[in-house]
Order: structure tokens, then sequence, then C-alpha cells
């Protein structure tokens, strides 16, 4: 849902957008590594959070691709939970979004239209700033992990990986997107 706010001070984005934040996911290491038939390498602990620390340039603090050089620019990705829901029912099986190794599930927003795009999320305790850059692709993975077909039917809907442009912190529930023009 889009309201009329007023564009905020702290960000200078116009466009309110209500979101929920579903699931945040803080990984160490990479679990998805060799191929796909021998599985998936064990969590260390539980890897949902009720929170997460961001900081500006690095990523998720705790996660494995927080201060990597590689991944400085795409260091957080955020997937839809709608995009998920429509996965599951064309695929026909339900779909566990922490087997999508995304750090960020939203609902109520088409997540994929914020590549390219400056947003910030604000849970409660102020925006973060982030810069939405390329899609964050599907990989073979998904048909083992999530459901036969699940790769194909992921192409386009992925989520985006994004760089936080300040520091902050998200947290479960619901929240504010806000961007420069609307989203549909």
């Amino acid at each position: 849902m889009t309201d009329g706010d007023p564009t905020d001070p702290a960000t200078g984005l116009p466009a309110v957008h209500r979101v929920r934040i579903e699931l945040l996911l803080v990984s160490s290491r990479h679990r998805y590594e060799g191929r796909p038939a021998d599985g998936a390498l064990p969590a260390d602990e539980d890897e949902r959070r009720d929170t997460i620390r961001l900081r500006e340039g690095l990523g998720i603090v705790g996660d494995r691709y927080c201060n990597a050089p590689a991944h400085r620019r795409a260091s957080v990705t955020v997937i839809g939970a709608d995009a998920l829901d429509a996965v599951a029912e064309e695929l026909g099986v339900p779909i566990d979004p922490v087997a999508t190794r995304r750090n960020v599930v939203l609902r109520g927003v088409d997540v994929d239209a914020l590549r390219g795009v400056r947003f910030s999320l604000d849970s409660g305790s102020g925006p973060v700033l982030f810069q939405g850059n390329r899609p964050a692709n599907p990989c073979a993975w998904m048909d083992h992990e999530l459901a036969p077909g699940a790769f194909r039917a992921m192409r386009g809907r992925g989520g985006v990986r994004c760089e936080p442009l300040s520091d902050g912190s998200l947290s479960l529930g619901a929240a504010v997107l806000r961007t420069a023009v609307a989203l549909l």
C-alpha cells in the first residue's frame, strides 16, 4: 500500500509503502557449496533473527558477505514474500523462505522493482537507506532445496542485491519502505 506521507527528511524519499518484514536471515558461512545432490552444509546455528544490524557500505553484521570487498554493492539480499507465494502456487508446494538464502523477506511490495532504486526501510528504529543494485538471480540449488522447477520459477522474482548506505537496524514486523516514486 502506498501513502501520501510527506518526504522523509532523513532520506529525501517521498513515496511510502507499508510493508511487513517476515524473515531476517544472517548466515556466517556459505551453505550451498559443491553439487546440490550432495546437500547443503548444516547451519552452525539458527540463522533467523528478530533484529539485524547493518553497517554502511559493509552489510549485515555477522553475515558471510559483510565487509567482503567483492560483495559490497550486493551484501544484502531482499526478496518478496508475495513472489515466493507465486512460486509456491506455480510449483504446487510450500516454499521455505529460509532455503532461498535471502537476508530480508518483505511482504506488500514488488521487491524486484527495487533494482536500480534508492530506498529506505524503517521497522521502528529509524530508516536504513539502501541502493538496490543487481537482481538476486536464483541458482540451481533452488531445484534441490525448494522443489524441482524452482530455479526456473524464481527467474525474474529472486529479489534484489543491495548495498546499505547507512548504519541501522531492522526488526521483524510492520515496516515502512520509502522510494523516490510509487511502486506498483
